[in-house]
């Protein structure tokens, strides 16, 4: 029995898979949230929740729950329209699926919709409504959306004291506030406010020439260019209805494992930085450097930048060049395994990771915590596995999981992670694949979505793309995973040492810029 089968109306769809838009069902606002949470208890994740403007005027939500256990995704909508002179409205989701607050709060920005008994609606990011109508931000005056101009929550008592940190960071960093509440060191809450960088990404990426509008899916975060163009591709070959080859799935996979080799290696060492373990912290600042190179002689940058592109890759990987790469990762990969296995052997390390920044398993399902910061918790989610494309339908990566929700879980999925994207490239590179690299996409099937998953070194990344009746794109809603998370970082703070924050921050290492498109 499929997932939906269980409770309609809703669609069943694929990665990678297009439908007509008129195929998604459709259920009354009122009975909205209770539809949608139903699909929690049938073992349902909500991936994305979004609203878009009809063509009268109007306000269409979009749900869309994964069902990682089957491989599929469902969808829903429902009308929000004003009534009798008030602004729309709906019962929220958030109230009883804490997963649901982020997406909650944008659609209340972006529209002027109002979650009805949303318990945190405050502004996620600075900018008015489509339309000028006002967001229900209670005291928050978004006819002045100045960042700092923020109702933040604050507890009161006898030698409690705030501290605030950011926006403007020491370094090289995006714009971000933290608000501790603090009894002496240990942290009682902390709120964190984002949006000072929005950036109107989404409207970019309706640019009638696909190549285009990929460069911007991947700058939507930069330091995951090659996840987010895989998502963005995923979603635009699903309506062109193009079947990439198999050598060009290679390649995508190769640069994907090699942007998410960069990363772990580089976020390991910027962890053993902040608690002063050096020897690691210079060792793997370096190997992050080697596979970075790595991708920069695959495609001439290095991040990845215009290698993806709808319809396959830019550029190939010859025999000459793929038995050159085979050689430095099978070097690399005694070099990592050594200095991570001096890194996890060290008591000095482990007393510092182990029991900071703990979620529990149930606070990861709650919050909808996705990729590593997920999987430390505990929970089996994974793309490449449970919602497989290209490369990764025929070559299997095994999730990596940990149970304890610490710093150290957080830390050793990475070092998992990096164990096994090692053995996917020293498999890829040594085979041989046949087939074109790239294939121009057709024409976009008109009046339909497309949705692309892709599993980024930080987790799911998602876009759905709706063309209108002439097959041009109409709307595209990204989502970076970093919008799943930050709330996680935050409750992992509570009860921990102030001090503790930059090992936490760095054991999530969310995206601004991925949060404030």
């Amino acid at each position: 029995m499929s997932p939906s089968s269980a409770s309609a109306p809703w669609l069943t769809v694929r990665n990678g898979q297009c439908v007509d838009q008129a195929a998604v069902p459709s259920v009354s606002s009122g009975g909205f949230a209770e539809h949608v949470v139903s699909a929690r208890g049938r073992g349902g994740r909500l991936a994305q929740l979004f609203g878009r403007r009809t063509p009268e005027g109007g306000v269409m939500l979009y749900a869309v729950v994964a069902f990682d256990h089957a491989g599929v995704l469902e969808l829903c909508r429902t009308p929000v329209e004003s009534r009798g002179g008030e602004p729309p409205a709906y019962p929220c989701l958030t109230a009883h699926w804490p997963a649901a607050q982020a997406f909650e709060r944008e659609i209340a920005e972006q529209y002027g919709v109002h979650p009805l008994g949303h318990p945190w609606l405050k502004p996620l990011r600075y900018h008015a409504t489509d339309n000028g109508a006002p967001a229900p931000w209670g005291a928050f005056d978004s006819s002045k959306p100045i960042p700092g101009d923020y109702p933040f929550y604050r507890v009161d008592g006898e030698e409690v004291h705030e501290v605030a940190v950011g926006p403007v960071h020491a370094g090289v960093i995006e714009p971000g506030h933290f608000r501790f509440q603090c009894h002496g060191e240990e942290v009682l809450h902390l709120e964190i406010a984002l949006g000072y960088e929005r950036r109107g990404a989404e409207p970019l990426l309706l640019h009638p020439n696909a190549a285009r509008s990929a460069l911007v899916a991947e700058t939507i975060a930069g330091d995951a260019s090659v996840g987010h163009a895989l998502a963005y591709c995923a979603a635009l070959e699903a309506l062109a209805g193009v079947n990439i080859s198999s050598r060009a799935a290679a390649i995508r996979g190769i640069a994907l494992e090699l942007e998410r080799l960069a990363n772990h290696v580089g976020d390991l060492g910027a962890l053993c930085t902040d608690i002063g373990f050096l020897p690691a912290s210079a060792f793997l600042g370096r190997l992050r450097g080697e596979f970075l190179s790595l991708t920069l002689d695959v495609c001439g940058s290095r991040f990845g930048r215009n290698l993806l592109r709808p319809g396959g890759v830019r550029f190939d990987i010859e025999s000459e060049l793929a038995a050159a790469l085979r050689a430095r990762v099978a070097g690399l990969q005694k070099e990592v395994q050594q200095v991570l296995d001096m890194m996890f052997a060290q008591s000095s390390v482990l007393a510092r990771f182990e029991g900071t920044g703990v979620l529990s398993h149930e606070q990861a399902e709650d919050l909808g915590l996705v990729g590593p910061a997920a999987r430390a918790c505990g929970c089996r989610r994974d793309v490449r596995c449970d919602h497989p494309l290209g490369i990764f339908r025929f070559s299997h990566i095994p999730v990596s999981v940990e149970t304890t929700g610490d710093v150290y879980a957080r830390a050793v999925v990475r070092w998992l992670e990096v164990q096994r994207s090692l053995e996917f490239l020293l498999e890829q590179l040594g085979a041989k694949p046949e087939g074109r690299i790239f294939q121009p996409p057709g024409a976009l099937r008109p009046n339909a979505l497309g949705v692309g998953l892709a599993e980024t070194w930080r987790g799911e990344a998602m876009y759905v793309a709706f063309t209108d009746d002439a097959g041009r794109l109409s709307f595209v809603k990204a989502k970076d995973p970093s919008i799943h998370n930050w709330f996680g970082l935050a409750q992992a703070l509570r009860g921990m040492a102030i001090s503790d924050f930059p090992l936490c921050n760095k054991s999530f290492n969310l995206s601004y810029a991925g949060h404030d498109l």
